[in-house]
C-alpha cells in the first residue's frame, strides 16, 4: 500500500510536522473506514497514534488549505502540457441544529428550494484533456448579521408597501442615464473575488484564461467581477434573455445613434450564423454563434445558442451560452461549459465517501477543516487511483476503499498469528480479502514459479 506520509511530503512546508503526521493517519483511516466519516469514526479506524484526541487536535488546528491544495496539485497532478479551466460552484450541505457556524438557509439545486444547512463555494482546476476536476480552494459562504438584517428589512418593506398605481408608459421625468460600467458587487461576489486572489500564487506555473460559472452568475455584476480579475467568463444566460443584434441602420438626424438593433428570435436566427446541425434519435440540434448585445451588459458578448427540436412533435427548447472572449470558437465554448459539471463529481465523492455530509463539527475552524479535508481527499484519491488505473482503467473510489480496507484486515490478522505465513499465502489472502466489496472484478494474480 502507498506510503501516505511520503505522498504528503510536498506540503511539509505548508503545515507543521505534527499536523502532517496527524493528517497522514486520518487519511489512512478514511481510506479504509466504513460508516459515517466523523471524528469518532475516524479515530476508531485509525492506527496507532490516531486517538480521538489526536483527531480532535487536527480539526481544531488552523491550516492554510489553499496553499496545501495548490502544492499537492502542483507536485502530483499538474500536467504542464495540458490546458486547465478555472471552475467555480457552490455546494450546499444540509445540517440540523442551531450551533453550527454559518448555519442558514441556502438554495439546494437537488431539492429546488432553500434548505437549512451550510454553503461552501469551491474553485477547481479542470483538465481539458483528462476531463477531471481537482478542487483548489474552498471557502464557507455564510451570511453576516448585517446581511440577514438587510434581507429581513427588505422583505418586510416589500410586504408593507402599498400597491402602487400603474405608472404612465415611457421614461419617468427627471431620470438620468446610469453608467453600466460602474458596478457595486454584492457580498457573494466580493467573497468570490477575494478567493480569486490565490491566482497570484500560481502565476508563473499555470496560466489560466477562463473562469466557468453556472447560470446563477450569468449577469453583468459577475461579468464585471471576473474581468477585474483578468479572466474571461464562460456562463449561461436565461433561455429568454433579451439579446439584440448591433444597430446597423442609418444614423438619426437628432440624438445619439442607437446601440441596440433588432431583438433576437431564437426560432428565426439567420442562416449565416448557423455553425452546425445534428440529427440524432429524432431530435434536431442547431448551433448558432454570433456577437450580440444585452441591455444590462455594456460590452458585446460571444453568444452560442443551441436550439433543439423534436422532429415528430415539433416541441423545442433552447440554451444560451456566452463568453466575454469574443474570439472563442463555438465548439470550445460548449465543451468548456460542459466540463463545468466535473466539479459536481467532486461534490458527489466528497459527500458519499469523504464526510462532507457527515461531519458534526460546529466551530468555525473545525467546520472549515472538515469541508476542506473532504474535498482534499478527492485529490488524494485521484493520485492513488492513477496507480491502479494503469492496469485496471475502471478502478473506482469504491474499489480503492475496498482495497485499503482489505489491506487493513489482512495486516491486522497477520499480526495476531504466532508465526508469519509465507509470502505466497499472504499475497493470496490479500487478493481474496481486497476483492470483497469491489465493484470491478480483480484480476487473478499470476502464480510464481
Amino acid at each position: 500500500m502507498t506510503d501516505i506520509l511520503a505522498l504528503l511530503q510536498p506540503i511539509q512546508n505548508s503545515i507543521s510536522k505534527t499536523t502532517m503526521r496527524q493528517l497522514s493517519r486520518i487519511i489512512v483511516a478514511m481510506l479504509a473506514m466504513t460508516g459515517r466519516v466523523t471524528m469518532l469514526g475516524i479515530s476508531r479506524w485509525a492506527e496507532k497514534g490516531g486517538s480521538y484526541r489526536t483527531v480532535q487536535r487536527f480539526f481544531y488546528t488552523i491550516i492554510p488549505w489553499a496553499q496545501v491544495f495548490w502544492t499537492f496539485f502542483r507536485e502530483h497532478l499538474l500536467d504542464c502540457q495540458d490546458t486547465y479551466l478555472l471552475v467555480g460552484d457552490e455546494c450546499v450541505v444540509t445540517k440540523a441544529g442551531k450551533q453550527t457556524h454559518g448555519l442558514g438557509y441556502f438554495f439546494s439545486s437537488l431539492q429546488q428550494k432553500a434548505v437549512p444547512g451550510l454553503s461552501f463555494f469551491t474553485l477547481s482546476l479542470v483538465s481539458t484533456q483528462q476531463r477531471r476536476s481537482y478542487p483548489i480552494c474552498v471557502e464557507q459562504m455564510s451570511h453576516t448579521e448585517e446581511e440577514k438584517a438587510a434581507s429581513k428589512a427588505k422583505k418586510e418593506a416589500k410586504k408593507a408597501k402599498p400597491a402602487q398605481p400603474k405608472r404612465k408608459p415611457g421614461r419617468p421625468k427627471g431620470s438620468r442615464n446610469k453608467n453600466k460600467a460602474d458596478v457595486v458587487l454584492n457580498p457573494e461576489l466580493q467573497r468570490i473575488q477575494k478567493m480569486l486572489q490565490f491566482l497570484n500564487t500560481i502565476q508563473g506555473t499555470l496560466h489560466l484564461t477562463y473562469l466557468v460559472l453556472d447560470g446563477h452568475f450569468g449577469n453583468h455584476p459577475a461579468f464585471h467581477m471576473v474581468r477585474q480579475c483578468q479572466l474571461h467568463l464562460i456562463s449561461k444566460l436565461r433561455y429568454d434573455a433579451a439579446l439584440h443584434f448591433a444597430y446597423a441602420g442609418p444614423s438619426p438626424k437628432r440624438g445619439p445613434t442607437p446601440r441596440l438593433g433588432e431583438p433576437v428570435d431564437v426560432r428565426h436566427i439567420p442562416d449565416q450564423y448557423l455553425k452546425e446541425t445534428q440529427i440524432e434519435d429524432g431530435f434536431e440540434t442547431r448551433t448558432y454563434q454570433m456577437q450580440l448585445l444585452h441591455k444590462d451588459f455594456p460590452d458585446p458578448l460571444n453568444v452560442v445558442i443551441l436550439l433543439r427540436a423534436n422532429r415528430a412533435t415539433k416541441a423545442w427548447a433552447n440554451v444560451i451560452l456566452f463568453s466575454s472572449d469574443l474570439e472563442l470558437s463555438y465548439d470550445k465554448l460548449i465543451d468548456y461549459y460542459s466540463l463545468r459539471f466535473q466539479i459536481e463529481v467532486n461534490f458527489r465523492d466528497a459527500k458519499q465517501f469523504w464526510g462532507l455530509e457527515d461531519f458534526m463539527n460546529i466551530t468555525p475552524t473545525a467546520v472549515t477543516n472538515a469541508a476542506n479535508l473532504a474535498l482534499f481527499m478527492t485529490d488524494v484519491s485521484q493520485v492513488l487511483m492513477c496507480q491502479y488505473r494503469q492496469e485496471d482503467p475502471n478502478f473506482s473510489v469504491l474499489d480503492l476503499k475496498a482495497y485499503c480496507r482489505g489491506y487493513r484486515y489482512v495486516m491486522e490478522t497477520i499480526q495476531m498469528l504466532p508465526q508469519k505465513p509465507d509470502d505466497n499465502l499472504v499475497s493470496e489472502l490479500f487478493h481474496k480479502v481486497a476483492a470483497l466489496g469491489r465493484i470491478h472484478p480483480v484480476k487473478e494474480p499470476v502464480p510464481s514459479g
